[in-house]
């Protein structure tokens, strides 16, 4: 039996943690580190960046935001499939300090909730949680975004209210070669 650190959520398939510290906690094994930043096209860039910090070598990595969760599920789904065996994930909030990101968080509880919904359901307690905070405020996600402190230092940074409501439209995004890879797995 493999013992892992408490910390790593190792155990688990689908595993959540926040920022880079969090990535460094989770990502021991992982077959695919998703990176979810809600807000970070606020500012009308299209440009997602990737970590800068180390990905387990080999794992894909992928950004996903409150657009396109339910299409990266699938993505992530189509990969297990590709690799014929379960994929194992690290999910990372990309903030971590300065504040509560729920932006950041509600994305990150909607492609969970969607992996649930694939079966892809092995989820560590802190995983399990943040989906279930989505699936508790699924109807509010709009004005969460907009009226969290992310939203509002997004909309002091120039993010036009209306730029706000589209990056918090759930499933907008609904192409599978729309996901955006940030480097691919092996």
């Amino acid at each position: 039996m493999t013992t892992h650190a408490p910390y790593s959520q190792g155990k688990y398939q689908v595993r959540f943690d926040q920022g880079d510290a969090g990535l460094a906690r989770i990502a021991g094994g992982a077959d695919i580190v998703v990176w979810v930043d809600a807000l970070e096209e606020a500012s009308g860039s299209d440009q997602v960046a990737p970590p800068v910090f180390a990905v387990p070598e080999g794992a894909a990595v992928v950004a996903a935001s409150l657009t396109d969760a339910s299409v990266v599920a699938r993505w992530i789904l189509a990969e297990q499939e590709r690799l014929g065996r379960r994929a194992y994930l690290a999910i990372v909030a990309a903030r971590d300090g300065g504040g509560f990101p729920v932006p950041d968080l509600l994305a990150a509880g909607a492609l969970i909730d969607a992996l649930i919904d694939l079966g892809i359901d092995d989820t560590s307690p802190e995983a399990a949680f943040v989906s279930s905070g989505f699936a508790g405020l699924k109807r509010a996600v709009r004005h969460l975004t907009s009226a969290s402190a992310q939203g509002r230092q997004a909309a002091v940074d120039g993010a036009t209210a209306e730029r706000l409501n589209e990056l918090a439209t759930l499933g907008s995004i609904t192409e599978v070669g729309d996901v955006r890879v940030l480097r691919a797995g092996v």
